[in-house]
């Protein structure tokens, strides 16, 4: 017999917070046994992103509680955070204010206003052309050519990556596909979940296998980022019977889930890296910090996994 959009969503929870809580319990005996520095690094990068679960699994549970009116506003407000993360690290000069407040205050409530109408058309080029073609044109007017051209493609890559492709994410709830209707929610838990544990078990992975670190990211491996990968799209397979995929269709998508993700982690520590700092947060999960590195898989995952299903599946 087929579960309703609320009982699937409660039986998924469900094992989400038993799962989650059991490692809660586990991380904390190790934190607690272990005396040695470099495993207690290990540990911590572990429960850190045992407490982004769990912050996942609160702010989801809370948005579908709400509507998904609710899911749109909480993208909006981690865009801004992750807009404003991204401006701090950023050097601007007092020339730039009126493209950073149209930044803020106009572009993101109109991209986000455009996801909860789903109007997917002008949502998919309103960023990257229109503003893209506007913000230029408000920094020159203030006529400071120094270091003009850097600047303004400092301000619109963090466009591009903190409002334009995390709108992505809100998206996957609206896409209405034949014999799935309104069940959209179902789909973004799922594209959320392959995700999370991609990075969760990818830590784990490197941490038993050791052997070579990513240079953007030594808390990894080349081995355990693979490991991690292959353990996710399994989850992401075995899920299948949640999404309007096959297993197979379900295979597929959390690899694409999965590499997108990485290559958005790669991408996003080597922007923080080439900016001179280790990380948008101290191994931290904060509202006001930190959401750039909670964020960063997201960036490249959503658009790619967002327009992947409607090419395949809507079309």
């Amino acid at each position: 017999m087929e579960l309703s959009l609320h009982e699937t969503f409660f039986v998924v929870l469900l094992g989400m917070a038993l799962l989650i809580g059991t490692a809660t319990l586990l991380g904390a005996r190790l934190a607690m046994r272990t005396t040695d520095a470099a495993k207690l690094a290990w540990i911590r990068q572990l429960n850190s992103r045992i407490r982004a679960s769990w912050l996942i699994v609160l702010l989801f549970a809370l948005g579908f509680a709400v509507g998904g009116g609710a899911l749109v506003v909480l993208f909006a407000l981690a865009s801004f955070l992750a807009l404003r993360e991204f401006v701090a690290l950023t050097p601007i000069r007092p020339s730039d204010h009126w493209a950073l407040v149209i930044a803020f205050y106009v572009v993101i409530p109109i991209q986000y206003l455009l996801v909860a109408g789903e109007s997917y058309g002008l949502f998919a080029v309103f960023i990257p052309v229109y503003v893209f073609l506007l913000l230029p044109v408000v920094m020159a007017l203030k006529q400071d050519t120094v270091d003009y051209l850097q600047r303004v493609a400092k301000v619109q890559w963090g466009l591009m990556i903190s409002v334009y492709c995390v709108s992505h994410a809100p998206a996957i709830a609206s896409i209405e596909l034949p014999g799935y209707e309104n069940r959209g929610a179902l789909l973004l838990l799922y594209f959320l979940l392959v995700l999370q544990m991609s990075d969760l078990l990818a830590v784990i992975a490197s941490a038993a296998l050791g052997r070579t670190p990513l240079q953007s990211n030594p808390s990894k491996s080349r081995e355990g980022v693979l490991a991690g990968g292959i353990g996710a799209t399994a989850v992401g397979t075995a899920l299948w019977w949640m999404t309007p995929f096959t297993w197979s269709q379900s295979t597929l998508m959390s690899a694409a889930i999965v590499a997108a993700g990485f290559m958005g982690g790669l991408v996003l520590n080597s922007v923080k890296r080439s900016l001179g700092v280790r990380g948008w947060a101290e191994d931290r999960v904060m509202l006001s910090r930190g959401v750039l590195d909670r964020l960063d898989a997201l960036t490249f995952a959503a658009p790619v996994f967002f327009h992947l299903t409607l090419y395949f599946f809507v079309r």
